[in-house]
């Protein structure tokens, strides 16, 4: 069974949410990898909670530009192993 969401989680994911209905209609597609950076950072905060999912979330943003040539993308995996690599 899979854990509630703190609130920090949840408030996040609600900016993440209204920046998929306001803005990016409005900017167009521009994300270079599937899934995009707003459904990516959803799906990191979900499994990871708001700090890992934050610095996941983080990190692809910041390599979502035009140097990079983009493609798939995933959430990684949650493991049991809690050791930073």
């Amino acid at each position: 069974m899979a854990s509630p969401l703190s609130l920090g989680s949840r408030i996040l994911i609600g900016v993440v949410r209204g920046y998929q209905l306001v803005l990016s209609p409005l900017l167009g597609p521009r994300c270079r990898f599937q899934p995009t950076c707003s459904h990516y950072a959803i799906e990191a905060l979900s499994r990871f909670g708001m700090l890992k999912g934050s610095w996941l979330t983080l990190k692809r943003v910041l390599k979502c530009h035009p140097l990079n040539p983009g493609g798939d993308d995933p959430v990684p995996p949650k493991t049991n192993d809690n050791r930073e690599h």
